[in-house]
């Protein structure tokens, strides 16, 4: 580490309010002084130019005797990892009135990591505190062993610290960090940081190392990284609303800070979950809506979710930028709070389509990471399909046919073919069968729901099929099921002695061949040693998952497979293998019932029909209890709905216009579920669903929408806006107010005038039409092929009230767009006969723009 190094973490602690700097900011000189909170100064002295590129150590200047104390240096030594050099150092720096650091008052300590100055600051900045406790450590230390670890793991590094602890036996620890490998021995920790080889790992005391990790907010964990809760017994470990406090900051706030997100959101029931507390939701929501979890975190006062206390309330807390404030929420111009459900409504033309596309990155990225793409139309689009790549937009336009079956979920037919390993749902007449199927709006709820963000994934793979796998009869064959369970595989009877390996294989036919060349020339693709075989070897999948049944109504294993097909000749039985991850296992088992509703068949491996699977239900059981409800670090998406009065909404939204409402999303006070009319399924909407709806004024009036709908929308006009055609236009170089002489601006504000006055204000001629035009000739075009017939369908082919519009009076004298000419009454007919004037109106092949020259 380099001065650099730690002249970026010590201001990083500025921002957060922990220091205060002395050195003025613009002063170049040769060290930085600070003061800690307690008033205690010190300086981090800056490194030549030439050696930033290769020190390893940095010189941090204290108080020898800061409060007036003597202290043993060489002592701090020993516990800390610090090297203390009492050489006195004349530079001016450390003259500054009242610094305490000029020569005769220093103490010099060399640190060589970020994680040893933390340790080492925090020591110096308490106040009247002699020596470290050694008790507990922070967690940017524990996590930096951790790194260590990490890297002896993989290199070797630091083998003669590591390496004298020995394998691992009774106590873990869980990484506050997104990791491969998530939980770490306890002594190796210790022993690191504290630089010994030699130390106890459990409880007993204080300074044993799970009760040091303990108490530092760490969550201790067995091999399964299941916590471990810690004994009654012993009054040195931290406990109750302390603990709470220390792992909701360690496991929760620090990390959000470290990805720089602007809030987070921790829920009672996760929390929970993570420590192993059970039926305290009291105890939590009382210390995480606390005064002194704010001072430990620092963080201002949270919102939460009703009902408090309860599993399921949510504290939101605003996180400090990096500037140190609080960050400010964005209000639009109009007095609107910031909607989770909102329709865009105006006159065609005025770009709701597009704004649709800036509101959905903004929800997604956020206010102050999508700013900069807001007048940057390419960039926008850009990322904007990027967004809907990774299905966090998705778009759809109601029309008159759109139905609940293309929103919601409907029945699609579905042939036998298509039920794979499942063919006792194909006998159906006509050979197909009616399947739910899941619309827009059912799919992006659902990606929303189960999204996990930044976090690690705490989901399964949902597009993965499931095949059901028996490796024994529990009590005659439980050895073989030890052996695969334990040994992390799987394993198949039928096949026979052949070796299956050659890629040939995979095909099924040639399965068939082989057997019934070598084995049995008779037997059918219904063989078992044919059928199971192929659904074995060649139909599973690397990433597949397998449930191991116990009988046909229970389960006693989840996993995912991670290997290929391989023959064991030297195997006592099946020697047909595959590896296995186990994602869950117990000896107990688990009901199949609520995950699959048909019972387990008798075949050894099948793949289950992936339209029966509840995928909640099966990981509530192999993931989490709690594991259907979104997580905290969920991620915004955005429903887009075009001309979302086209449709009849009643029908389309059918009972899910409840759902709607942003109290009754997944989550929140007033969380309500449905069950879906087709497939059964229970279904909420979660509350990071953002819809926005667009809907054109001229084509219905907005009060004949859905009084429902309008009660659970905010509606947002957009109109007209000269001055967007005028940035639209100077985006391109280009000046909408004298584009080859015509000024674009007057043109529409005099169009838009004339349409209200003899029309209404809903059918205006919106901006969009000209933000495309790049020549005089452009203009003409959009003129003659989008303005002037959608004039003549507004006003019904009264060419008059267009002409009048357009400003060409009767079309006969000064004709600029339109001209007319009278038509004499047939033979037969008096002029007065049909009511007066007759004219037959026609497009001018030549525009005049005079009236609206530049």
């Amino acid at each position: 580490m380099n001065s650099e190094d730690a002249l970026k973490f010590v201001t990083s602690l500025v921002e957060q309010g922990r220091f205060r700097r002395i050195s003025s900011e613009g002063r170049g000189t040769k060290a930085i002084i600070f003061q800690t909170a307690s008033g205690r100064n010190f300086a981090v002295e800056i490194n030549d130019v030439k050696s930033r590129g290769y020190a390893t150590q940095t010189k941090i200047v204290c108080e020898r005797s800061p409060d007036g104390d003597e202290i043993d240096w060489d002592e701090i030594a020993q516990r800390l990892p610090i090297t203390p050099n009492d050489r006195q150092f004349a530079s001016s720096a450390y003259k500054l009135k009242g610094a305490r650091l000029e020569p005769g008052r220093q103490m010099s300590v060399l640190v060589e990591s970020i994680g040893n100055l933390e340790e080492f600051l925090e020591w110096y900045g308490a106040t009247g505190s002699k020596k470290p406790s050694g008790e507990h450590f922070s967690r940017r230390v524990i996590e930096a062993a951790m790194d260590a670890f990490d890297r002896f793991r993989e290199s070797g590094e630091h083998r003669e610290v590591f390496g004298g602890f020995g394998d691992p036996r009774d106590y873990w620890v869980r990484s506050t960090r997104d990791r491969a490998n998530r939980i770490y021995p306890t002594k190796p920790l210790i022993g690191f940081i504290l630089k010994k080889k030699e130390l106890n790992g459990g409880w007993g005391q204080k300074s044993d190392a799970a009760a040091r990790l303990h108490n530092s907010g760490f969550i201790i964990v067995g091999e399964d990284d299941k916590p471990v809760p810690p004994p009654e017994r012993y009054a040195h470990l931290v406990r109750d609303a302390d603990r709470i406090r220390l792992c909701a900051l360690n496991y929760f706030i620090e990390p959000a800070r470290e990805r720089g997100a602007s809030e987070v959101a921790i829920r009672a029931g996760d929390l929970a979950a993570a420590i192993g507390l059970q039926d305290a939701f009291p105890n939590i929501c009382q210390a995480l809506g606390g005064e002194k979890f704010q001072q430990l975190a620092q963080v201002p006062p949270p919102t939460h979710t009703e009902p408090n206390p309860s599993s399921s309330t949510i504290f939101t807390y605003k996180l400090a930028t990096a500037e140190g404030h609080q960050p400010m929420t964005f209000e639009p111009m109009t007095a609107m709070p910031t909607a989770t459900n909102l329709i865009l409504y105006g006159p065609p033309g005025t770009g709701k389509t597009y704004a649709t596309a800036w509101e959905a990155v903004r929800l997604c990225l956020g206010e102050s990471a999508a700013e900069p793409l807001r007048h940057d139309r390419d960039a926008l689009m850009t990322e904007y399909r990027r967004l809907a790549g990774e299905g966090r937009i998705e778009f759809v336009t109601f029309h008159q046919s759109f139905s609940y079956e293309d929103f919601v979920e409907g029945l699609r037919p579905t042939t036998g073919s298509e039920q794979e390993g499942d063919d006792e749902g194909a006998g159906t007449s006509g050979g197909f069968s009616l399947k739910p199927h899941a619309g827009v709006f059912k799919i992006i709820s659902e990606r929303a729901r189960l999204d996990t963000g930044d976090a690690p994934a705490k989901r399964l793979d949902r597009s993965r099929p499931i095949y059901k796998i028996a490796l024994g009869q529990r009590g005659s064959q439980e050895s073989r099921i030890r052996e695969g369970l334990d040994g992390g595989l799987i394993h198949l009877g039928w096949g026979g002695d052949i070796d299956w390996s050659d890629e040939r294989f995979d095909d099924f036919e040639e399965i068939r061949k082989a057997w019934n060349d070598q084995k049995d020339p008779d037997a059918s693709g219904k063989d078992p040693n044919i059928e199971m075989l192929f659904a074995f070897r060649s139909g599973l999948q690397v990433g597949d998952y397998v449930v191991i049944s116990d009988g046909r109504d229970s389960y006693r294993a989840f996993g995912r497979v991670s290997g290929e097909y391989y023959f064991d000749a030297d195997a006592d039985f099946h020697p047909h293998r595959r590896s296995v991850e186990w994602i869950w296992r117990d000896d107990n088992g688990a009901e199949r019932a609520p995950f699959y509703a048909r019972n387990f068949r008798r075949q050894s491996a099948y793949r289950l029909d992936p339209n029966r699977i509840d995928w909640d239900a099966l990981e509530s059981v192999v993931i989490d209890p709690n594991a259907e409800r979104p997580v905290a670090s969920a991620r915004p998406h955005v429903l887009i709905i075009d001309e979302i009065n086209r449709a009849n909404i009643s029908k389309v939204f059918g009972e899910l216009i409840t759902l709607l409402e942003i109290d009754k999303r997944l989550g929140c006070e007033n969380e309500v579920r449905v069950r879906l009319p087709y497939s059964g399924t229970s279904f909420g909407v979660p509350a990071n669903l953002h819809i926005i709806g667009t809907m054109n004024t001229a084509d219905r009036s907005i009060a004949l929408l859905d009084t429902a709908l309008r009660r659970r929308f905010t509606f947002r006009e957009l109109m007209p806006d000269v001055e967007e055609l005028r940035r639209a236009l100077a985006a391109r170089q280009l000046d909408a107010a004298n584009l080859e002489g015509v000024d674009l601006c007057k043109l529409l504000r005099t169009l838009n005038e004339r349409i209200e006055y003899l029309f209404d204000r809903e059918h205006q001629i919106g901006h969009a039409y000209f933000t495309g035009c790049t020549t005089r000739a452009d203009v003409e075009d959009v003129m003659r092929h989008k303005v002037i017939p959608l004039l003549a369908e507004y006003f019904y082919e009264d060419w008059s009230k267009v002409a009048a519009v357009l400003g060409d009076g009767d079309g006969a004298n000064g004709a600029r767009f339109l001209e007319s000419i009278r038509l004499a009454a047939p033979v037969g007919f008096a002029d007065d006969d049909l009511g007066g004037d007759k004219r037959r109106w026609s497009v001018k092949t030549s525009f005049d723009f005079s009236d609206f020259a530049a």
